[in-house]
């Protein structure tokens, strides 16, 4: 007698979460005919940065900012996926300073293998995280696909001088992490059946855990520039700081955080094939410690679903920036390196 075995939501696509981006040089070349001047002089933040959103100011020095972000499923719980999906989409208004307004659904399911009451519970997932954020799921688009996808269009709104863009960072500044890394380990793990419960619930914590703390930094003068970490890994993101801002990026790795069992179970091998892509885009644009493991530079490289945000600040201010952060609700938050003149580059240093 076969018994059926229950419906694994993660095992419905190829990859999951932000993993499924493309790596950073095949999205470098895919927009190398695209102008890096925008005729449009309203439009203040477009691709040329690869910053997190659009930004359109109006006429009262008030911005529009616009983004959007989907995925396919990295766990099994419907509503799981639907809440980190809607926490990772909102994430990139509040990396840019802005303010989310209102999101617009994104869904592309199969509908031939997955029950109405499971994409449902995807959609009541979404919107719990924008009732959270304080906005309404406006509308949206759904589509018959072969293998589920969701996210959001999100749209928000800041003032100009609030804008923070990733191209920004000063000489002399800090560098400030919110969110533990290791996200892409624990999806791997958790696919393999080899996460436990406790990291599981670790896991949609941080997650699950908004940004919107990138609100309130982007008041204050001290912070110069802002992103958040996704697919492309810490190193990934810091290196668009670095060649954003035409400066070099340090990082020092006693210093990064990281989810509890993330260093245990990379020794395993639970890694993602997203972080060998990005350590290849990478090309010698950074640099790592004689000595480095393997297993080591897979942490570096870890692609994020829904990570934190990497923000430079002014040096003599970071303290007091970092304990903000902190009582704000992120106590993983940690300075984690300096920017300072130099080549376009990043350098990870022991």
């Amino acid at each position: 007698m076969n018994i059926q075995q229950p419906l694994r939501l993660s095992h419905l696509s190829h990859g999951g979460g932000c993993g499924c981006k493309l790596a950073p040089s095949v999205l470098q070349s895919l927009l190398s005919s695209h102008p890096t001047a925008s005729p449009y002089k309203k439009l203040l933040v477009g691709v040329e940065t690869g910053d997190d959103a659009a930004v359109w100011e109006l006429d009262n020095g008030t911005c529009v900012i616009a983004t959007t972000d989907f995925f396919m499923p990295m766990v099994d719980d419907p509503h799981d996926f639907g809440r980190i999906a809607a926490t990772n989409a909102i994430s990139d208004i509040y990396a840019m300073g802005g303010t989310p307004i209102m999101a617009l659904a994104i869904l592309g399911m199969p509908v031939d293998k997955m029950p109405a009451d499971m994409i449902r519970r995807i959609l009541e997932g979404g919107a719990s995280v924008c009732d959270a954020a304080g906005i309404p799921i406006a509308g949206g688009h759904s589509i018959d696909s072969p293998e589920p996808i969701y996210g959001l269009a999100v749209i928000g709104t800041g003032l100009k001088q609030n804008i923070r863009r990733n191209s920004e960072a000063q000489s002399g500044d800090k560098l400030i992490l919110t969110k533990a890394l290791g996200v892409g380990i624990y999806s791997a793990a958790f696919k393999k059946s080899a996460l436990s419960r406790e990291a599981y619930d670790e896991f949609v914590a941080t997650t699950t855990l908004l940004n919107k703390i990138g609100t309130k930094l982007a008041t204050l003068p001290a912070v110069h520039a802002m992103t958040d970490v996704t697919g492309f890994g810490l190193l990934g993101h810091a290196l668009e700081i670095a060649r954003g801002s035409h400066k070099t990026v340090t990082v020092q790795a006693s210093a990064l955080p990281f989810l509890k069992d993330a260093a245990a179970l990379a020794q395993q091998g639970f890694i993602t094939g997203a972080s060998g892509r990005n350590w290849k885009s990478y090309d010698t644009s950074v640099s790592l410690p004689d000595g480095t493991t393997d297993w080591q530079r897979q942490l570096y490289c870890d692609p994020q679903t829904s990570g934190g945000l990497l923000i430079a600040c002014a040096a003599d201010e970071a303290e007091s920036i970092l304990r903000i952060i902190v009582d704000a609700g992120y106590p993983a938050a940690r300075t984690i390196g300096a920017v300072k003149a130099g080549e376009p580059r990043v350098v990870v240093e022991t």
